[in-house]
């Protein structure tokens, strides 16, 4: 298996953004790759526009992709008010490839970042995966609940 290298971009992730860069900052198609990533591995990201995907990223205090070769095979982002609160979004692995340790690798690189890594409390949301979290130190948040406002 061709080796996996995780990025970590800066801040709002302008490379990949605007000129779709991945590792060694080399222009990789990386956006259109993330929308393939999510509307193959993410059925709640499934939809999302590369407009849409633009400003997600420029929102974003940290952003990490993985890298199989040319291939985008991982993502993860969070938002951060660098002391108090963090939440991470949107970590998604190639089907494929899951099972393999790279979900935590993204989910490492997320909370050790230097704008999460001293928060209070890093906060998550997923469906599906409340098992793997837990592995990595996550607990359920009783007695918060999560509550939701749709558009």
């Amino acid at each position: 298996m061709a080796r996996i290298r995780l990025v970590e971009h800066a801040p709002g992730a302008p490379g990949l953004r605007w000129l779709g860069c991945g590792p060694d900052l080399r222009p990789s198609r990386g956006l259109l790759k993330l929308q393939r990533l999510f509307h193959k591995h993410a059925f709640w990201a499934e939809s999302r526009t590369q407009s849409d995907l633009k400003r997600m990223l420029a929102g974003s205090t940290v952003v990490v992709t993985l890298w199989r070769g040319k291939r985008m095979v991982g993502f993860g982002r969070a938002h951060s008010d660098g002391i108090h609160r963090a939440v991470l979004w949107d970590v998604v692995v190639a089907g494929d490839l899951q099972g393999r340790g790279l979900g935590r690798r993204v989910v490492e690189a997320l909370l050790t970042a230097p704008a999460i890594r001293n928060v209070e409390r890093v906060y998550l949301m997923t469906t599906n995966s409340a098992g793997f979290y837990k592995q990595l130190g996550f607990c359920d948040a009783n007695p918060q609940q999560l509550l939701i406002r749709r558009q």
